[in-house]
């Protein structure tokens, strides 16, 4: 005996619809959506059980509500394209980055002025940082955490630690905004006699925590991606341990290399 087809429940089938309309982009980003008693007169249901629509669309990323206002379609923001290039030497002190549209690179980027705070303090190595860096837990590290903003939007954070050192007395430990010294901080390590020539990156993506979510301004639903950095010398030295927290939709991480035999 063959069952009876599921029916989708109507909070889904009102998501459904709405989550096609953004896709085919009869829906613009800003959009406001129609109101739950439009939306519960449309499908014959409850205002609850739009309301409940609305929410499964808000935790995928793709609406916003404005307190008052109502629900509105996410706005879109340029994505800008990771790899190993950004880290190239004459990029040190550059403070503007290209980005897309969306994920093509057949669309004219544009160009967007990047900005970061600096909070520098010393702090004890935890785990993490002590095995980078070659150091005993609880150890003195200096700790510089900054925001980076993009024509004023937050993309991202980064946090790097330092051997005392190392930048004891550079630009490296200076709150002021903005890239260290002149050049930015690989420069000043390399003015320190610790050339950065290796890199090594971990990603994982991840739910954001509150004070992260807020930070980097995310809707319900965004995850982040975390990016953990280890920068060493030409002799192996590890001058560098960084923690990046990444805005999920504003940045593809895109690499190319040799396959290894």
């Amino acid at each position: 005996m063959s069952k009876e087809p599921r029916t989708s429940p109507p909070s889904r089938r009102i998501a459904d619809d709405l989550r096609a309309d953004i896709s085919a982009g009869r829906l613009l980003p800003g959009t406001k959506l129609p109101a739950l008693r439009d939306l519960a007169e449309r499908y014959g249901v409850t205002r609850n059980t739009a309301n409940k629509a609305l929410g499964l669309l808000q935790a995928e990323g793709l609406v916003v509500t404005r307190h008052g206002s109502g629900a509105y379609v996410r706005e879109s923001h340029p994505i800008r394209r990771l790899g190993p290039d950004r880290y190239a030497r004459h990029r040190w002190q550059v403070t503007t980055v290209t980005a897309h549209a969306c994920d093509r690179l057949d669309i004219e980027p544009t160009q967007q002025q990047g900005h970061q705070t600096q909070d520098v303090s010393l702090v004890a190595a935890d785990d993490h940082t002590a095995v980078a860096l070659g150091l005993d837990v609880g150890a003195s590290v200096y700790e510089r955490a900054r925001l980076i903003t993009r024509d004023g939007a937050p993309t991202h954070t980064m946090t790097s630690y330092y051997r005392p050192a190392d930048v004891e007395g550079t630009p490296l430990v200076d709150q002021s905004p903005g890239i260290a010294g002149r050049g930015g901080g690989f420069q000043v390590l390399t003015e320190q006699g610790l050339e950065p020539h290796e890199i090594t990156e971990d990603l994982s993506a991840r739910m954001p925590t509150t004070e992260e979510a807020l930070l980097l301004e995310l809707p319900t639903g965004e995850p982040v991606v975390e990016v953990r950095r280890v920068t060493r010398t030409a002799d192996g030295q590890a001058i560098e341990y960084a923690r990046g927290v990444h805005a999920a939709s504003r940045f593809v991480w895109s690499y190319t290399y040799d396959i290894p035999d």
